[in-house]
């Protein structure tokens, strides 16, 4: 496809043109109302009067058609122009200008919204504008529901910030760019997002980057790979943010009770390893210090003892022996 490029032209100042504009009005005004007035009084013959007659409705005419080259253009706007069916510039410059009456300003497209979009709520129309907006733009994206690396499904969003940085490309190349770039939008996020797994639950995750855990790398990549998708369009991706991340209702409790299970053997696993740690020393310091000499028999016992209270997830309750330990 080829692409249109881009001409910025800077026309004629609209007060200038309305000065141009009025003095020709004025002279058709002239060519109208002397010739009848000389007429009247017999200076001027008929075929005169006519030929100027019709020079000053031509010219008044020409005036009026002037007016239709008036453009207003507000700061951060754009205005394609059109020339009998071609291209003919872009007025990227705020302020009242005259152009050629015949050119025509390329609107951007308006359509309905389809049903589902992330950019429009369902059943809206595409902001309607006179001109190309180059203002910066946020929205959140709709929460998808795709399924990560490991098959779960999940509910992802996202908030793009985008604007507009060729008009041209916007209204020539796009039909309506505002679809467009909410429809590349949720592609996007759609297929990065199912190239990695929510959360690190498992043994097959442990070094793979995670939605969870590495948000801010995983939504550079999409604004990478969104920005190539639009890069046709005018248009310029300049952020994009992970809004929501979750498991979808129908497995969100199974996925929390895992979750929590796997909390549970990590931190049971750190309370073996110093209850361990720590009957350790207390055998060797009471060896090393010849506090007590126990066998074999009665280290079993104590370690069993010691492991129970250190383990335990409840208080223990000490019984005190007041006899002999054998």
């Amino acid at each position: 496809m080829a692409i249109q490029e881009e001409k910025r032209i800077s026309p004629m100042g609209g007060f200038a043109g309305l000065a141009l504009t009025v003095v020709v009005f004025l002279i058709g005004l002239a060519l109208i109302v002397c010739p009848a007035i000389l007429l009247e009084n017999d200076e001027m013959e008929e075929g005169v009067f006519g030929i100027l007659l019709t020079a000053g409705i031509l010219v008044t005419v020409a005036a009026c058609i002037m007016c239709a080259g008036f453009k207003v253009v507000n700061p951060n706007e754009a205005m394609v122009l059109s020339l009998f069916g071609r291209y003919h510039g872009t007025i990227y410059e705020s302020g009242f200008y005259f152009v050629n009456p015949f050119c025509m300003t390329i609107y951007p497209k308006k359509g309905e919204a389809e049903e589902g979009s992330s950019f429009l709520r369902k059943g809206s129309s595409v902001p309607v504008v006179k001109n190309v907006s180059t203002k910066i733009s946020t929205w959140a994206n709709g929460s998808q529901k795709v399924n990560d690396a490991l098959g779960n499904p999940i509910e992802v969003s996202a908030i793009v910030t985008w604007r507009v940085v060729n008009a041209t490309k916007a209204v020539i190349a796009i039909d309506n760019y505002f679809e467009y770039l909410s429809n590349q939008t949720d592609s996007t996020i759609r297929n990065i997002a199912r190239l990695y797994p929510y959360d690190d639950v498992d043994d097959r995750t442990q070094d793979v980057k995670t939605l969870r855990g590495e948000a801010e790398t995983i939504a550079l990549e999409m604004k990478e790979e969104l920005q190539k998708r639009v890069d046709d369009s005018g248009i310029e991706i300049m952020d994009v943010r992970l809004n929501q991340i979750a498991y979808a209702p129908e497995i969100a409790a199974a996925m929390l009770q895992r979750q929590q299970a796997v909390a549970v053997i990590a931190a049971r696993t750190k309370i073996v390893e110093g209850a361990v740690s720590m009957v350790e020393m207390a055998l060797d310091q009471l060896s090393r210090d010849n506090v007590v000499d126990l066998d074999e028999e009665r280290k079993a016992q104590m370690v069993s003892n010691l492991l129970v209270v250190l383990c335990g997830s409840k208080e223990a309750n000490p019984i005190v022996n007041a006899g002999s330990i054998y």
